[in-house]
């Protein structure tokens, strides 16, 4: 029998593309384990600050001693993962996005129109960062690393991303909502 949250997900997405049959509409569901949910945490962090363990795939916002609002995420690949400790200097809804040259250069087939230009990804349902972002700044400085919805949900709970860290929309928009800006940020 078909679950609710399955049959509400498949028929959404055929009536928003009247070509995609129920069939070929496939719901995702995310693991129970990666929905936001208020934890046990180690006592030593300051409530309001946001500790990450990408080798978890969680995302912690401490509310009080020894308890965080854990989120599931998605991270970077091998060798792309941010470390350290930054803060949240910039926060936007709908954010535009453009990769880095980096990006450009290490997949240009993905990121080729981007080449030799200085085109920006409108904010929108396609951008990859999704409703939300998160900047992450070291000493006033951009580091190229956010907190961001995604336009890939199966993403969450796997490291694939570019380096930066990927949440459900619907959480990015409930975590934009807790978090003021200058956030301090930890990613162990």
């Amino acid at each position: 029998m078909i679950e609710r949250r399955k049959f509400l997900a498949t028929g959404l997405a055929v009536a928003a593309f009247p070509g995609l049959s129920p069939e070929m509409a496939t719901a995702f569901e995310l693991e129970p384990r990666f929905l936001p949910q208020e934890v046990a945490f180690d006592p030593k962090y300051e409530p309001g600050q946001l500790i990450i363990l990408p080798r978890a795939h969680f995302l912690y916002l401490v509310t009080a001693p020894g308890v965080a609002r854990r989120y599931g995420v998605g991270v970077g690949k091998a060798g792309l993962e941010f470390t350290g400790t930054a803060t949240i200097d910039v926060k936007k809804k709908w954010p535009t996005w453009r990769p880095t040259n980096e990006m450009i250069e290490r997949d240009p087939a993905a990121y080729g129109r981007f080449k030799d230009n200085d085109y920006v990804q409108p904010g929108g349902k396609d951008n990859p960062l999704g409703s939300r972002a998160l900047y992450l700044f070291q000493n006033g400085r951009d580091t190229y690393y956010r907190i961001h919805g995604t336009t890939q949900p199966s993403s969450i709970g796997r490291s694939v991303s570019n380096g930066c860290i990927r949440m459900i929309n619907e959480h990015v928009q409930d975590l934009y909502e807790r978090v003021p800006t200058g956030t301090v940020v930890t990613v162990l």
